[in-house]
């Protein structure tokens, strides 16, 4: 797994949005599925964009080694700082299901990393 730790994307100012007319109802509410929210509003969930974001991402996946070798399900795990601001974390644990959901009968795999 790679992690691209560069800093150098644009940032958005930080500006008010002007003020609407008129009230608030049901149709300005919209409901985000899946991945959309994280996707949407990233910080909400690993607490900033910035550089302490991604090294709570990274953190996340270092956990997720440790857990592994905690519960007996791994034996090693490597965290390699390489070029250009990437991390690569490897274990040889248990890894991602592979296998069909039972409800939604596609790869746990896809569940994952799609919904």
């Amino acid at each position: 797994m790679f992690i691209d730790a560069r800093l150098d994307a644009p940032r958005m100012p930080k500006t008010k949005p002007p003020a609407k007319s008129g009230g608030y109802t049901a149709q300005q509410i919209t409901v985000l599925e899946g991945l959309d929210p994280v996707r949407k509003r990233p910080g909400m969930y690993i607490g900033t964009t910035g550089t302490a974001g991604l090294h709570h991402l990274v953190w996340e996946v270092c956990d997720n080694s440790i857990d592994e070798a905690m519960a007996g399900h791994a034996t090693k795990f490597t965290v390699r700082l390489l070029p250009d601001s990437h991390v690569q974390v490897v274990d040889n644990g248990r890894g991602i299901p592979v296998d069909p959901h039972p409800q939604f009968k596609t790869s746990a795999l896809e569940l994952v990393l799609t919904k």
